[in-house]
């Protein structure tokens, strides 16, 4: 039970929540300076909050940059912490962190970019070469090793900008500043990139990203997930024009969904969850939009804004492989009270410390009904284990329950690859090192496989710890993932 040479191991990060250097390198503000998720109750009852003296939102009369005092940071409240400012340094620490990456085997690293490094404003006629300069120094590190890049072009921002003046995804002007922003990326590292990945977690697309300043009701956020579609069509026809055997995926928030009891309404109104959460990946991957969309768009009141040769765009540029995060599962019922990846908990399961289900086989579950839905390979780009870990007094972090966690996940992968008949790709940890909690802005919620000395408020000497974990899923690449069956 193993898996082949080509397999891609290796873990993933997103820009806001690494790399910090927000006003360094010619960056221009993203949405993503200016909100965290967080202080939210989610339908478990739980409620995360973000640390004290930190803010989930830059105070709205400053929202936009242009109001903003001479001089002054997006963050003006007294004392006040804004988490991604900083991060984990990645942006001065991207050599070490990517010989780290390299010591345990990795031979894939997904990363995404900063549009607004880029771009500053998503509208410049040039891009920013400081920006572009950065990210080729990276590309050419990973080289080093052999590491293959998995590059996120849209993870969950945007330049705030076309946030503020377009309302984000809602307008078709920012479809025409993202096919810029690829062209860009395509002609400056396409021939070294393999794998791109359009979009992030496009089907919880939500907040300042998708509708701008504007309250983002349904009619809002469908109409910006078409743009999107269309954004992501024209990019993969473009990429495999201009770089042959590119292969392109758009990342989706996976999760089982299981009826919560055998009661002739739980399963169909597990099937029409199915199907909300499901509508990105059809789309995408199928070129058109399923029969059951109209079902959809009359229970949530959106009449859909087309242009002629949308229909076209969406056929020539489908998805080659589906890539996904998984976490956990759910069960569905006519009582549920969901968003588009939530449901209610599942009382055979235990729980992390933040609430989230932990559920081995549901990963298993994920990968064949995704692989009987599309027959397109799949990639597991996304999931790992946010746990509360304690540095000891001899310098070791010894953090055996997230070796638990994995070694369980990983297994149900490699059962759905030899015994299923799943093709997939590869595995990319959610985070390789410690970053900061999109969900809560805590650093104490950690992921990786390294610690970082960060805090929750930024204080720490940023130094790199290698956890127990380390040296485990070292041995796991190294053998084809033959040691997690040894006892």
């Amino acid at each position: 039970m193993k898996v082949s040479e080509t397999f891609l191991w290796g873990g993933a990060t997103a820009s806001f929540q690494a790399e910090g250097g927000y006003l360094e390198g010619g960056r221009g503000l993203s949405t993503h300076d200016y909100e965290t998720d967080g202080s939210v109750e989610n339908p478990r009852g739980i409620t995360y909050r973000l640390p004290d003296g930190t803010v989930g939102r830059v105070k709205s009369s400053f929202f936009n940059p242009e109001d903003l005092p001479d001089g002054a940071e997006p963050c003006l409240l007294p004392d006040c912490y804004y988490p991604s400012h900083k991060a984990v340094d990645h942006y001065h620490h991207w050599k070490e962190d990517i010989a780290l990456m390299a010591g345990m085997g990795f031979n894939v690293y997904r990363f995404s970019i900063c549009w607004s490094r880029i771009f500053p404003t998503g509208e410049e006629e040039q891009p920013n070469e400081e920006g572009l300069k950065f990210y080729e120094n990276m590309i050419d590190e990973m080289e080093k090793y052999g590491m293959e890049p998995l590059i996120t072009i849209h993870h969950d921002e945007l330049p705030i900008h076309l946030a503020n003046k377009y309302d984000g995804w809602s307008s078709r002007h920012t479809i025409d500043c993202y096919v810029k922003y690829c062209r860009t990326l395509f002609e400056r590292f396409g021939g070294r990139c393999r794998y791109w990945l359009t979009f992030n977690e496009i089907n919880a697309v939500r907040g300042f990203v998708a509708c701008g300043t504007h309250k983002c009701d349904n009619q809002t956020h469908y109409n910006a997930a078409h743009n999107m579609f269309l954004a992501s069509a024209l990019a993969v026809k473009l990429g495999h024009e201009m770089m042959p055997g590119s292969q392109f995926g758009a990342m989706y928030a996976a999760s089982a969904l299981y009826p919560a009891t055998c009661k002739p309404e739980d399963v169909f109104r597990h099937m029409q969850k199915r199907r909300e959460t499901y509508f990105f990946m059809d789309v995408m991957a199928r070129g058109y939009y399923p029969s059951y969309t109209q079902d959809i768009f009359n229970r949530r009141g959106v009449t859909l804004e087309t242009q002629p040769g949308d229909e076209l765009i969406l056929r020539e540029g489908t998805l080659d492989f589906i890539s996904f995060s998984y976490y956990r599962s759910n069960t569905i019922s006519t009582e549920t009270v969901s968003n588009v990846i939530s449901g209610d908990p599942n009382p055979y399961l235990e729980m992390t410390p933040w609430g989230w289900p932990v559920d081995p086989v549901g990963l298993r579950y994920v990968l064949n009904e995704f692989y009987d839905r599309y027959q397109k390979p799949l990639f597991i780009v996304e999931n790992g284990l946010g746990a509360v870990d304690q540095v000891e007094e001899d310098g070791t972090v010894q953090d055996d329950y997230r070796i638990a966690y994995l070694k369980d996940h990983l297994k149900e992968m490699m059962k759905a690859m030899n015994v299923d008949g799943v093709e997939c790709l590869g595995y990319t940890m959610w985070g390789p090192m410690d970053l900061v909690s999109l969900s809560t802005g805590e650093m104490k919620k950690r992921y990786g496989f390294i610690y970082v000395d960060v805090d929750d408020k930024g204080n720490g000497t940023g130094k790199r710890i290698k956890k127990k974990s380390y040296g485990w899923m070292k041995e796991v690449i190294a053998t084809g993932g033959e040691s997690l069956w040894r006892d």
